[in-house]
């Protein structure tokens, strides 16, 4: 398999993109966008000749060390000696100003599959920012890590009107299934994006490979994705950061865990093992997490084990077991609110993450039990248009 970093990089700049790859270039990336030698994609591309006037950093910063929702400054990239702009700071958007210094602007960040993930979002401002510019966007794709089959989408459909944010911007399911480039042809074809959008494609990808069939080589997308695992169980396990519970920032499995100091973690494992969730099981675990919700504080919970990728079904799975603490320990979940960025609607932080109004009430309350309520039999048709990818459906 070959990714769309290291293909360009096996070409001189004059003979790629159509001679874009010889012309003043902006690259949106960090240093978790690695080459299959395990080198930063930035650096690379640049010792191969290829001339960047500008770079942009996503959430995370260039560097891919600083926290979620830190938000992050301008300045002169360490790697390459090319100023370096953020998207995750006083603008989500790349500058007019810049796009004027450069003729296209590529696009290279590993991405998760699911819809909270602000990477995929910093790349929605980027081609609206590239089309009013009449700039080209390159984006070099990678594989979907947690894998590509659309039938194992998970919704529920983001309430664009009512939840919007940049964990959400546009009407989408949960777990998409596709990879990055097909996200950016799916947007442009449906959303009417009057872009330039080129796709280098991943070579011998195919939709049913995750990260579990080639382990030694994953990277860590974002500082508390550390495995395959904790990026298997994130599509659910995210909803923890919407509700009075610590999801394991800063422990060793962030993602993996969920605890508080009031929880009965004894009980929780049981009933999950009672509930027999496809792919799933949990055993009692204590943590003290050093940041966020409990920081220092002594928390009982639940460590997660994936038992089957394939099967598990990470929304439905984890909304599951939110439900089973409220049967457990009827009145202790609360969720938590959530300002959110300037012109976002006053939605809460779980209604942001999970799409949908009164989110909390209709997980707690049962309302989205069966796994059968997040399947998206639309989807596959709706993005049918824009797959680079068709081995499987």
């Amino acid at each position: 398999m070959v990714t769309g970093i290291d293909r360009l990089a096996s070409i001189a700049p004059r003979d790629a993109l159509g001679g874009l790859g010889s012309a003043r270039l902006g690259f949106i990336t960090n240093d978790l966008a690695l080459t299959r030698d395990i080198r930063r994609g930035r650096e690379v591309l640049v010792g191969a000749g290829y001339d960047f006037r500008v770079l942009f950093g996503p959430e995370h910063g260039l560097n891919g060390q600083a926290r979620e929702g830190e938000m992050q400054e301008d300045g002169i990239d360490a790697v390459t000696g090319v100023p370096s702009r953020s998207l995750f700071g006083d603008t989500l958007s790349p500058d007019p100003a810049d796009l004027a210094l450069v003729d296209a602007v590529l696009y290279d960040l590993p991405d998760v599959g699911v819809r909270f993930y602000t990477y995929m979002w910093t790349l929605s401002y980027a081609l609206e920012a590239c089309a009013a510019a009449g700039k080209t966007l390159v984006v070099l794709d990678r594989p979907n890590p947690i894998g590509g089959l659309l039938s194992d989408a998970e919704g529920p459909w983001l309430d664009e009107e009512n939840c919007t944010s940049f964990v959400g911007r546009w009407r989408m399911p949960v777990r998409h299934s596709l990879t990055i480039g097909e996200l950016a042809t799916w947007w442009v074809n449906s959303r009417g994006i009057d872009v330039d959008l080129v796709v280098v494609p991943v070579s011998g990808w195919a939709r049913t490979a995750t990260a579990f069939d080639s382990l030694a080589h994953w990277t860590p997308p974002s500082p508390n994705l550390p495995s395959p695992i904790n990026a298997a169980l994130y599509p659910g396990t995210c909803f923890i950061e919407g509700v009075n519970l610590a999801e394991g920032r800063s422990t060793p499995v962030p993602f993996r865990v969920l605890g508080a100091p009031w929880l009965d973690g004894d009980a929780l494992a049981a009933r999950i093992r009672e509930l027999n969730i496809p792919g799933l099981q949990a055993t009692p675990y204590g943590f003290i997490p050093l940041v966020r919700d409990y920081a220092g504080e002594q928390c009982n919970g639940v460590l997660f084990a994936v038992t089957d990728h394939r099967a598990l079904r990470p929304v439905s799975a984890i909304t599951r077991v939110l439900a089973a603490i409220e049967e457990l320990q009827p009145g202790m979940l609360v969720e938590a609110g959530h300002a959110g960025m300037p012109g976002e609607p006053p939605s809460t932080a779980l209604e942001k993450l999970f799409g949908q109004l009164g989110a909390f009430e209709q997980i707690t309350t049962g309302r989205w039990n069966e796994p059968s309520k997040f399947d998206v039999p639309d989807w596959a048709e709706a993005v049918d248009d824009s797959l680079l990818y068709r081995d499987e459906r």
